[in-house]
């Protein structure tokens, strides 16, 4: 089976190399942005395919976490999602894309792999 590619974007340095380094000794491909603007971009390079979004909700500057997710979600309407924030969750049913998952920090590396590992087992099958 291929290595999902997973798009991790945090604006805190030591949070986003713990995230990345759980990640990658899951088995996924990790490419770390530390801004909601650089995650917007890669989304929308074509030659990065990105499996799976896991974004900090709020960013030093715009976009926030809510909208990289509504682009991710633009290119891909299966895109899994997982939100992760110190201070979000209650604005998670209003403003998070359906059938996503947000993570309170604090919170286990095992919680994040296995919030990402469970959106990807329930994704449809892409069509080739």
């Amino acid at each position: 089976m291929e290595a999902v590619t997973i798009l991790l974007a945090d604006d805190e340095a030591i949070l986003l190399l713990d995230f990345e380094a759980a990640l990658t000794d899951a088995g996924f491909l990790v490419t770390s942005v530390a801004s909601g603007a650089k995650a917007i971009d890669i989304l929308h390079s074509s030659n990065s395919p990105v499996g799976g979004l896991v974004t900090d909700i709020r960013f030093r500057e715009f976009p926030d976490g809510w909208e990289v997710a509504r682009v991710a979600r633009a290119i891909d309407p299966d895109m899994p999602i997982v939100y992760i924030s110190g201070h979000g969750a209650v604005d998670w049913t209003s403003r998070g894309v359906p059938n996503s998952i947000m993570i309170e920090k604090p919170f286990t590396l095992s919680q994040l792999v296995t919030a990402v590992s469970q959106l990807l087992n329930a994704r449809p099958p892409r069509a080739s």
